[in-house]
Parts: structure tokens; sequence; C-alpha cells
């Protein structure tokens, strides 16, 4: 058995029915990134962060989840520009360390995108019902959250309507999911400057006092619980084989859109700890409570209204990227093929859009958030530390390799990314690290058991 058969370099494009088309450019990539990354990281799991972790030091926590990300932003960006085809970092490490890791890696990223999805889009349920009890509309008890016998909840409506409706979206064509996106992402930056430039006036600097309440020991907790709010940018990734020029945008598109990202996270953390007690903020909608907090409920109102908008285009490119991913796996073999069939008309896998949408939903509407986040968190910590090695090994065996875009410092950087994704993952706790070995072992039986036999480089030999 060659569990570790690489995939080559020169791999020609599929034709035909599995052909997807090249629309997008770096500007739509950034918005990609933001709109995947500024969500229920900013609008949701500050509050928890700073209440269960790290208090006002959440500040803290936010840059070294952010640094992290910058290192290894740094290599998917190599990467990207490197091997520009659908499939992440499944599609890297296939190259870089043969087939059986990218089968791992991938099956670690179907994890990390739809556990994603399902996390945010019960936060999107959370904030639209406080925007429909605004009003004076509540829905029934048994239709507003996942499965708990003790509040008498049995699904969450909204969550599983918005990702049904996501996925009709995404079935309609990528410009068409963009121009959405876009949209929405520039509400929602706006209701983010919003919040900043309102709660400024607000901040009572002995809210911050004492700074660090758990000690630097609660700052790296924090960090690895935020490190979601950061989850997105690897996504674009995945439209590789969607973009115009992707050796020169794919890169601007990763590293642009996590910059943005990052600076607003900062001033959010210090804002929003400093309107109010860092006890006080474990609430579903920290963001919004913050203001009601000093009296300013009308500009509450409206961050809720951004928050919708905010997670709505998390939600989309988190379900993108998960159908692209199986769109790659699909065709080289490792899952049914028929989940790489692209639609004609609109050049799209429809069937595996449909498929993942209807998967979330389910897991959306019975399983609670509070179980979901820091799966996330540790299947994109690992997606991370194996593209920041593979750098440092294809750097070693393909010297003569174009790439579009060279992390600098090789192997220092891919290193210190390594090892940060690594200390952050170790912070994470002992049922989440059940969580992701299990997930992983049903992984393995079902590559043993259909993907090494019909993988594209065991038929052709």
């Amino acid at each position: 058995m060659d569990l570790f058969r690489k995939k080559p370099l020169a791999i020609p494009q599929n034709a035909g029915a599995e052909k997807l088309s090249k629309t997008l450019g770096a500007m739509d990539l950034t918005m990609l990134g933001v709109g995947a990354i500024i969500g229920t990281g900013i609008f949701v799991m500050t509050g928890v962060a700073a209440a269960e972790h790290a208090g006002p030091g959440l500040v803290l926590s936010f840059i070294i989840a952010g640094i992290a990300c910058v290192l290894s932003a740094l290599c998917y960006s190599e990467f990207a520009s490197t091997l520009p085809v659908s499939g992440s970092a499944y599609a890297y490490s296939y190259v870089a360390f043969g087939e059986l890791l990218a089968w791992v890696l991938g099956w670690d990223l179907v994890l990390e995108y739809g556990v994603a999805a399902a996390a945010v889009s019960s936060g999107w349920s959370g904030y639209f019902q406080g925007l429909l009890e605004g009003f004076g509309i509540h829905l029934p008890t048994a239709l507003s959250g996942a499965y708990n016998a003790d509040k008498g909840t049995f699904i969450n409506l909204p969550a599983v309507i918005i990702i049904l409706l996501i996925s009709y979206l995404l079935t309609r064509g990528v410009k068409e999911t963009a121009r959405f996106n876009a949209v929405m992402v520039a509400i929602k930056i706006s209701v983010v400057l919003l919040f900043i430039v309102t709660g400024i006036f607000y901040v009572k600097p002995e809210n911050w006092t004492p700074f660090l309440p758990f000690g630097i020991h609660g700052v790296m907790n924090g960090a690895a619980t935020v490190f979601f709010a950061y989850i997105g940018f690897d996504a674009i990734s995945t439209a590789a084989e969607e973009v115009k020029r992707p050796q020169r945008d794919l890169p601007i598109g990763i590293i642009s859109s996590l910059a943005i990202c990052t600076v607003l996270y900062i001033a959010v953390s210090l804002v929003l700890t400093g309107i109010v007690p860092y006890q006080s903020l474990n609430v579903s909608d920290p963001v919004s409570f913050a203001l009601r907090f000093v009296g300013q409920n009308m500009i509450a109102g409206l961050i809720s209204v951004g928050a919708i908008a905010g997670m709505t285009t998390v939600l989309l490119v988190m379900l993108f990227g998960q159908t692209r991913l199986l769109f790659a796996i699909s065709r080289d073999g490792l899952l049914p093929k028929s989940l790489s069939k692209v639609s004609a008309k609109t050049h799209t896998p429809v069937r595996s859009t449909w498929m993942v949408g209807s998967l979330i939903a389910v897991l959306t509407g019975f399983v609670p958030l509070d179980r979901l986040a820091n799966l996330t968190s540790i299947g994109t910590l690992f997606a991370f530390l194996v593209v920041s090695l593979g750098v440092i090994m294809l750097r070693r065996t393909k010297t003569d390799l174009q790439r579009g875009f060279r992390v600098p410092w090789v192997p220092l950087v891919p290193l210190l990314s390594a090892a940060a994704c690594g200390y952050l993952m170790y912070n994470l706790g002992r049922e989440t690290w059940i969580g992701f070995i299990i997930w992983v072992a049903i992984g393995l039986v079902i590559y043993a058991l259909y993907g090494y036999k019909r993988s594209n480089l065991n038929t052709k030999k």
C-alpha cells in the first residue's frame, strides 16, 4: 500500500461539466475574506472570551491569535499562488506530503467549514430573534433554539432556514454570490465602525482594571477561543480555480482581508471591555448589549442588523469553501464523483451544495453553539500547522517551482507559524481534543474502505 503517493504538480484541469468559471478578482477575494472573518467571532464570541477567559486582556488574545494567523496567511499565500486549484490546504498537502495526510486534512477541513457554518448560523439566529422581538414578534420556544429539554427548545428554525437560503444562493453562480457578499460586507463594516465611534465616548478606563484577571494563562485560553474569529481567510484559497489571476490576486485577498479584520478586532475588543465590566459580557450579543448598557438603544438595534449581515456573509463563504473542498476531493476520487459534477448553466457544484446545506441545516438545528466553536478552531489550527510545514517541504523538494508569492525567512516563519498553531491547539480543552480525534478516526475508516481504492492515483496505475 502506498499511502503517501503524491499528486503530480502538472495536473490538467478537468474540462466540460467539471470546469469552474474564472470570474473573481483581487477585490472580490478581499471582500470574501472580510465576509468570512468578521461575523460570529466579533459579534458573539468576544463576550464569552472576555467573561470566561481573558477579561480586558481580550485585546492581547486577539493580537496573539492574529499573529498566528498572519504567519499562517503568509504560508497560505505561497501555496495559493503556486498551486491555484480548488481544495485549499487539502490540495497543497496532496502535493507536499502525499495522499493519506491530504485526506486527513481534507476530512479535517470538512469539519472546519461545516461546524463553523453551524456555529455561525446559531449566532445569526440569536441576533435575528432579538431583532424580531424589537418589533414585538416572538417565535415559539420550541422553534427558537437547538434541542435542550431544560429550556423547552427543540429546533433552531431560523438557523435552518438561513442555511437553506444561502445554499440556494450558492447554486446561482459565483459572481452573483460575490456581488451579494460585497453588499453585506459594506453594511457590516459600517456597523462595526459605528460601534467603535459611538462606544469610544462611553469607555471607562477603570473597566480595564484588573487587565489580566485570569492571568496570562487566561489570555492564551482566550486566544485559542477567539481564533475562531479569524477563521475564513483560508476559505479564499478554495476559490482558486475561479480567480482570473490567481498568482497575483490570491495573496492580495488573503493578506489584505486578514489585516483589515485584525485592526477592527483590536479596536472592538478595547471599546467593548472599556464600556462594560468584563464579568457582564457573557451574553449572546455582547456588542449590542454594550450599547444598550449605556442607553444607546437605537444604535444597538442597528448593530443587530449589521451583525445579521455580517454573519450572513460568514455563512456564505463557509458553505462556499465546503462545496469547493468536496468538489476537489471528489474530483480526485476520494469521495463519490457525483460531488464534483458542475451545472452547465451556473458552473457551480449544485449537488454537493445542496448536500452540504442539508447536513449543516440538521446540525445547526439540533446542536448547541457552545459545543461547536472549539471544534472548528482545532480543525483550522491543524490545517494551518500542516500548510506551514508544507511550505518548508516544497521549498526543499521543488526548488525550481514557480511561485507567485514567497514566504520570507523560510524556514523560520513557517516554523513559527506551526509552533504558534500547535500551542493554541494545546490550550484547547480535553473535550475538544476527544471530538477531534474521533472525527479523524472516522475519516481514516472512510479512506480505508472507500477512498484508497477509488483514488485517481490508484486507478491510473
